[in-house]
């Protein structure tokens, strides 16, 4: 099943629509003002955070933010030590 993860800025029932058309799932919380809350896969929405949280992580490294490695292995092995970093704890 294919799944369109987004934040509470892109609940509407047209985004919605669209990827029900389409053969996907939508996981977006809804808003506070919505008259009728849509449910929602809070378990796949925490997974989508920390994926998010996961990219914040990397840009704040200046190695990778800044691009000093000039090939594209360099820099996926940056990549990967950095993610490698944080999934061990290591600051």
């Amino acid at each position: 099943m294919q799944c369109l993860l987004a934040d509470k800025g892109y609940d509407s029932d047209a985004i919605v629509a669209k990827a029900q058309e389409q053969g996907a799932q939508a996981v977006i919380p809804p808003r506070k003002n919505r008259k009728q809350p849509r449910a929602y896969d809070k378990a796949l929405y925490k997974l989508r955070h920390l994926v998010e949280n996961a990219f914040l992580h990397l840009k704040r490294w200046r190695g990778i933010a800044t691009r000093y490695a000039k090939n594209v292995a360099s820099f996926v092995a940056a990549v990967q030590i950095r993610c490698l970093a944080l999934w061990l704890h290591i600051s």
